[in-house]
């Protein structure tokens, strides 16, 4: 047993020239509607023989190894959160090669899987399949899971009956109830309301120093200073810069402030 486990690959990404292009259908109208929804898009536009296409990343190179704590920075549509989806599998690139190993855990969504007809507890064992759990490793953490969320009976109830911030503490706790490899977030997530906040944050802290690779997309200059070692600054869906995170966030920071 020890030696088929040792076979097992460590998490790793590697990306090779990785592009993602996304078709504007219909684009060579000349409108001012159109004209003004391309140019508000921070991806490069760039046309083939049928369509425009909105170049939302072009050639990222990387390769993550355990231990690799990693910060995408950039302004809003630089493309960052295409990159995380690409990381996650949501998205295929256009071009280049994208190599991930590992179990994969996106957190830029921890509502996905919920159906509102199902009880707390089904739905904690639906976001479990999804996140790839076997069912034997959710029955070991369903107890401990439904603890966390101080919902008590409410668990099951059909999720429809819940408040907003119910609602926030069982995806949370569902979404955070295993040991990730590869993390990818999207933002820092904060769930429920002032009396769970703390508990959250402690929560989402161990979560985060359990992964083995974890990529940040965030605003949050010193939340991408504390928690991560390198950083890669995207610009148009571009790598511009990728090094030391204090080192990429001084570049950012000087060339905004400028």
């Amino acid at each position: 047993m020890a030696e088929m486990q040792s076979m097992v690959p460590p998490p790793a990404i590697a990306l090779q020239g990785v592009q993602v292009n996304f078709p504007i259908y219909y684009g060579g109208s000349r409108s001012l509607k159109k004209s003004i929804l391309f140019k508000s898009s921070a991806g490069r536009i760039a046309r083939d023989a049928n369509h425009l296409l909105i170049e939302a990343l072009r050639d990222i190179t990387l390769t993550l190894e355990p231990g690799d704590r990693l910060a995408l920075i950039g302004a809003n549509g630089a493309g960052k959160t295409t990159l995380l989806r690409v990381l996650a599998g949501i998205y295929e690139p256009t071009a280049g090669n994208a190599t991930i190993s590992g179990r994969i855990s996106p957190m830029f969504d921890i509502g996905l899987g919920i159906d509102a007809e199902l009880s707390g507890y089904e739905n904690i064992r639906l976001r479990g399949l999804i996140l790839g759990l076997s069912p034997r490793e959710i029955d070991v953490k369903l107890a401990e899971i439904g603890e966390f969320t101080e919902l008590g009976d409410y668990l099951h109830m059909p999720v429809r009956t819940y408040s907003s911030g119910m609602m926030l503490r069982l995806t949370f706790a569902a979404s955070t109830c295993f040991d990730p490899e590869i993390l990818l977030m999207d933002e820092w997530i904060l769930a429920g309301d002032a009396n769970f906040l703390q508990k959250a944050h402690n929560r989402l802290k161990a979560f985060v120093v359990k992964a083995s690779i974890f990529v940040l997309a965030s605003h949050n200059l010193d939340l991408c200073s504390k928690w991560c070692t390198h950083g890669l600054w995207m610009e148009q869906g571009r790598a511009k810069m990728y090094g030391p995170i204090d080192e990429v966030i001084a570049a950012y920071t000087t060339t905004v402030g400028g």
